[in-house]
């Protein structure tokens, strides 16, 4: 980590919020706990605790790894059925394979994006490549889930393939730290990622030291999940480290920090920041399907049971 860098942050357009600009309070800090997901490889559930009104349009993120697979241990998700949401799988390390019964598919790695909308309805899988499992390897990334308004949860699937040299990178006045916008905007700069719902997701690497204070739409929310290292969030300067979430308050501008020192073995502070225009509907939320209503979350268990989300490509390896 990370996967998309560059030599000299220096040579890239810069940010930074205007100097009257209101910061944004931080309103909590909350740590994710670990579990298992899919075949059961290892998550941090980086959500876990937090009121959906702060979360809104964002439903949950995990982040995937960090870990060293030996030879056979490398593991995925089975098929399984989505509807009424999107879902946005970063890999900074390791590969991944995708395929879904819309026709969707590709192979992501070493800072790749892949974006789905399952819209009105769809199975897919996620899987390591035959090759990694055999060898084992790092397998390190986040996939988030992102909610879609009542009138957009029965479009048709959709599925972006985002390599990581599409990416939008910036960097701060000083150089200190590195932008990936992989989604959205800022500062007038846009990510490869295009959106149904209003939303910015970026991952920045901040050196030890540096600080970041960007401009942040403010009719978005705020939200900022450590990856790795050590630093601090808000102008009160809020202690965080790995597997931590900060959640803002209001404001035009949002403020990290990396501490001056870090880990051997993690010598930057690598954060990701996400922020949204809440979509304010309710929500039914069960398993792979979220919706607005029960009657709609029966109705999707209706559907997938009679395979009216489509049926499982008959694929060899797959």
């Amino acid at each position: 980590m990370p996967a998309v860098t560059v030599e000299n942050p220096l040579t890239l357009p810069s940010v930074a919020a205007p100097a009257d600009a209101v910061s944004r309070p931080v309103l909590t800090v909350t740590t994710a706990p670990s579990g298992f997901e899919g075949e059961g490889f290892p998550v941090r559930r980086a959500f876990a605790g937090i009121n959906y009104r702060h979360l809104d349009p964002f439903i949950m993120m995990d982040q995937m790894g960090e870990v060293e697979y030996a030879p056979g241990e490398p593991k995925g998700t089975p098929w399984h059925p989505h509807r009424g949401f999107e879902t946005v799988t970063y890999l900074i390390d390791g590969t991944f394979v995708h395929q879904d019964s819309n026709g969707g598919g590709g192979t992501i790695q070493n800072g790749d994006t892949q974006w789905m909308t399952a819209g009105s309805g769809l199975l897919h899988i996620e899987a390591p490549p035959e090759d990694l499992v055999m060898s084992g390897g790092l397998f390190h990334g986040l996939q988030l889930w992102v909610n879609l308004p009542a009138s957009d949860k029965m479009m048709d699937p959709r599925y972006q393939d985002i390599r990581g040299g599409q990416v939008q990178l910036l960097t701060s006045p000083d150089g200190g730290a590195l932008l990936r916008v992989i989604a959205g905007e800022l500062d007038g700069h846009e990510g490869p990622g295009i959106t149904h719902t209003p939303i910015t997701m970026i991952h920045a690497t901040l050196r030890p030291g540096a600080q970041i204070t960007l401009p942040w739409r403010e009719d978005f929310n705020g939200l900022a999940y450590v990856l790795a290292g050590r630093g601090s969030v808000g102008t009160e300067r809020r202690p965080v480290r790995m597997g931590q979430t900060a959640v803002f308050g209001q404001g035009g501008a949002l403020t990290v920090r990396a501490d001056d020192t870090q880990d051997s073995h993690t010598p930057d502070l690598e954060i990701v920041l996400l922020g949204g225009r809440p979509i304010r509907e309710p929500m039914a939320h069960y398993g792979p399907f979220v919706m607005n209503t029960q009657d709609e979350l029966r109705k999707a268990f209706e559907d997938f049971q009679a395979g009216r989300l489509g049926t499982v490509p008959a694929v060899h390896g797959m």
